[in-house]
């Protein structure tokens, strides 16, 4: 497995120091943060980077936005969510697949989302796959797809870990970092894998706004309105993927089953 030699991008380290600010009781339940210009002074930030960050928060219920008072800082949300154990990218493209364009195929260490989805230990390395699903020419999604570590998916689930491995040294998933042929994503791996093991999943379903970088990576203004799913799958009890998949007004859509 190639490992970057940057286990964490910049906004995911700043989401995680204010995680980990929420974590320790700097910012316990129920508290407002300060404004975005304090807070991006005590953090040595700009202010761009810190929205960005705080907009991911806010996706993964660490936050909420309340008019005329700011962010506050949320309990543990309750899990909701909608299942069709079935790839982005088959889901939504109402029987023409999406295509996956591959931007980045490597290993990251546990963030505040995969440390709770995956119940990931502090120092594993989790394989992460950021793509782009596109149709007609059109980007339709962004998705970031992370697996538990090897140790557990060789015992939970070992076709799982030889396929993942087979797609990342193969030419479906070039190795380097960015795509630039053909792929597919993380979750297709798994259900390829996955024809005599029993998968079950929930997702949950949120709006939000893209965001600069987002918006770059999907061509859209970072202020274009978005759906995101967040989707955790597992085998027995043990999860084994969790995701994100951005999708922007315009996007396919995306059938639902809600289950209670």
């Amino acid at each position: 497995m190639a490992v970057s030699g940057q286990r964490r991008r910049p906004v995911v380290a700043l989401y995680e120091r204010i995680a980990d600010a929420v974590h320790d009781g700097t910012y316990p339940p129920g508290s407002t943060l300060p404004s975005e210009p304090k807070l991006a002074a005590e953090l040595g930030v700009s202010r761009p980077a810190l929205r960005e960050a705080l907009l991911l928060l806010q996706e993964d219920g660490l936050l909420t936005v309340r008019r005329g008072v700011g962010r506050t800082v949320n309990d543990r949300p309750p899990r909701r969510g909608f299942e069709h154990v079935q790839p982005l990218e088959e889901l939504i493209g109402a029987g023409t697949p999406l295509r996956v364009r591959a931007l980045l195929r490597t290993v990251e260490e546990p963030t505040d989302f995969t440390t709770q989805h995956l119940l990931a230990p502090a120092r594993a390395e989790l394989r992460f796959w950021e793509s782009v699903l596109t149709g007609e020419g059109t980007a339709a999604a962004l998705s970031h797809e992370w697996a538990a570590a090897d140790e557990l998916l060789d015992r939970v689930h070992p076709e799982f870990a030889q396929a993942l491995r087979a797609a990342e040294t193969g030419a479906r998933a070039p190795a380097g970092g960015t795509g630039r042929g053909p792929a597919v994503s993380m979750l297709a791996v798994l259900v390829g894998a996955s024809r005599e093991t029993a998968l079950s999943a929930h997702s949950g379903i949120t709006a939000t706004l893209l965001g600069r970088r987002r918006g770059e990576q999907l061509g859209r203004p970072a202020d274009t309105p978005a759906v995101l799913v967040t989707q955790v799958v597992r085998v027995g009890e043990v999860p084994v993927l969790a995701a994100k998949h951005m999708l922007p007004t315009g996007a396919p859509a995306l059938p639902v089953l809600q289950s209670h």
